[in-house]
This record gives C-alpha cells, sequence and structure tokens, in this order.
C-alpha cells in the first residue's frame, strides 16, 4: 500500500442529530459528533450504553434518523464517506481452510480467489499487513490465528480502501498486554500517516488516556466529551464508574 497524504485536518465527519429506536425503546437519542481526520476518537461507556449501536448507525446496518456528512472544509464540498470496519470479533469456524491471503483477496477482488494470484495483488496485501506487524501470517490459515493476530489481520483489511473514516468496535477485546501496546502504537502511526479519523469503542481508560485526542462519555445520548482529562474529571464520568479519586495518568500530555 501506498503511504498516503499526511492527515490535513480540513476534512470532517459530521453526525447530527442521529437517534436510534427499537419500537418503542430509545436506544440513541440525540447524538451529535464533529470528528476531523488525523484524530483518535474513543467512545467510553458502560455496557447496554449504546456505543455498538452507535457504530452500526453510521455503518447504515440499523435504521436511524439524522444525517451523516463528510465534508471538506476546503471548499466545502461533500464527497461519499468511505468507512472502514473492524467488528468486535468474527465466528471463524475450526479447521477452516482459509489462509490470510484468500481472505483478504477475496474481499478485494471481484473474481474468484484463485484468479486473484498475482504478483501486483500479493504485494498490496502484504504492504498492509506490514503496516500491522502481520506480514508473516499471510500463508498461515485465518483459523490458527490468534485473537490478536486476527484482529491485526482485519486492520489490515480495513485500511486497505484508504477509507476516510475508521470504526472500531473494542478492537482489543481479549488481547494481551504487549498486543494492547501494538494496537494502540499502530493507531498513533495511522493517525500521523493516513488521512482518515478513527472512532473507537474502548474499556481501556488508561490507553484512551494515553492516545485519544478526543474521548466521547456515552449513555443514550453523550454526556460529555472533550479530552481525556476534560471527561474522566467531569461529575457524569463520576457518576458513571463510580470514580472518586482522579488517577495520575488521566493527564494525556503531562
Amino acid at each position: 500500500m501506498k503511504k498516503m497524504i499526511r492527515p490535513c485536518g480540513l476534512h470532517c465527519i459530521k453526525v447530527n442529530h442521529l437517534g436510534v429506536r427499537f419500537g418503542e425503546q430509545v436506544i440513541l437519542e440525540d447524538i451529535n459528533l464533529h470528528i476531523h481526520c488525523g484524530s483518535i476518537n474513543a467512545i467510553i461507556g458502560k455496557n447496554g450504553a449504546g456505543k455498538s449501536t452507535l457504530i452500526r448507525a453510521m455503518l447504515n446496518d440499523i435504521p436511524h434518523t439524522g444525517k451523516i456528512e463528510f465534508k471538506d472544509h476546503e471548499n466545502g464540498r461533500l464527497r461519499k464517506l468511505k468507512i472502514g470496519y473492524v467488528p468486535q470479533s468474527i465466528n471463524i469456524e475450526k479447521n477452516t481452510p482459509v489462509s490470510v491471503y484468500d481472505l483478504i483477496a477475496g474481499y478485494q477482488c471481484r473474481f474468484p480467489v484463485f484468479l486473484a494470484k498475482s504478483r501486483k495483488v500479493e504485494e498490496k496485501i502484504r504492504q498492509a499487513l506490514d503496516v500491522f506487524e502481520a506480514g508473516e501470517f499471510m500463508d498461515r490459515q485465518v483459523c490458527n490465528l490468534s485473537g490478536g493476530q486476527l484482529q491485526r489481520v482485519l486492520l489490515a483489511m480495513a485500511i486497505m480502501d484508504e477509507p476516510n473514516l475508521l470504526l472500531l468496535d473494542e478492537p482489543v477485546s481479549g488481547v494481551d498486554q504487549n498486543g494492547m501496546e501494538l494496537f494502540y502504537r499502530t493507531m498513533q502511526y495511522l493517525k500521523e500517516n493516513f488521512d482518515l479519523a478513527i472512532i473507537l469503542i474502548s474499556h481501556d481508560l488508561d490507553y484512551v488516556a494515553k492516545y485519544a485526542d478526543k474521548v466521547i462519555l456515552l449513555d443514550k445520548t453523550i454526556l460529555k466529551e472533550g479530552s481525556a482529562k476534560e471527561v474522566y474529571e467531569s461529575a457524569p464520568f463520576g457518576e458513571l464508574f463510580g470514580v472518586g479519586e482522579l488517577p495520575g495518568y488521566v493527564s494525556k500530555r503531562r
């Protein structure tokens, strides 16, 4: 994959008055977000707060009210929003004879995978995997990858189409400490080198405090947004998480 232009900060994603209802039950109400390219935006909240539902609504997987727009601040024109997505988990049956190469080539190509075996396609896939230190997995069967290894492969797939927005639904769930460090360092690299915005759902408050540019506290609606310090010190955060005294790591730039 070619290296993309550094983030200009002029492209943005706007979520305007987004709402989701299932029958009479309100899941999300009046969600308003303004997300810039070249930023990491972490959504935090308790289970049942509507975090994954928000991601699904942004993907247009479920009915919702409100609008999602992609704007170029340079000239004000609207363009089609390209979204990359990594789910919390995918089900791979044991002994499924699909290699990482076959998985990604099948997603990328419009013709049968066995026809996609070319040096050009292979190089493009390897470059994407290398961004996440996953090039060595290309010929492995997907079913034999660990959770952390599979997530790195899915991340590589998600950026291959050069999205404007990368949505990550608890992408490091079940990943060990080393995998967590690698993931967040890679998010920092994407932020600095790819012209995209990143929205991720996370329960890892230490890492959110260290890496996120904006933190969004959600409980059916947005209770608080801002820097990690601003959100973690807020009354809504204390009420939700029962935090009495703020830990010293909250300040992202000490």
